[in-house]
């Protein structure tokens, strides 16, 4: 069995970003997620989100599709917005299917 080495990227983020988050990940190489409703404490301590908690956005995408998404999130949101961004080294199998639009390993 063969694996290809990917990124996963997660962003944690207050529910009204959601629609425009996952809009960009689209547009900038990935080609699916997994989206979760999540609730947490972070370094600002607990915090109530009306409309319900928080979300969590994953998507497996190549090294630079991953920094792209990162750097877009923390131009954009980081400032305004109570969002975080991390990566993690990841293996998956099927290596194509996180590959840009679907091309390449």
């Amino acid at each position: 069995m063969q694996t290809v080495p990917h990124r996963l990227v997660t962003i944690i983020a207050e529910r009204g970003v959601r629609d425009r988050l996952l809009d960009a990940v689209h547009q900038l190489g990935a080609t699916g997620h997994t989206i979760s409703d999540v609730q947490g404490e972070g370094s600002r301590g607990g915090r109530a989100v009306r409309g319900g908690p928080s979300v969590k956005i994953e998507a497996v995408v190549t090294r630079p599709v991953a920094e792209q998404i990162a750097a877009h999130v923390a131009e954009r949101y980081f400032a305004h917005h109570s969002v975080i961004v991390y990566l993690q080294d990841v293996e998956v199998l099927r290596g194509s299917k996180y590959a840009p639009h679907n091309q390449g390993a």
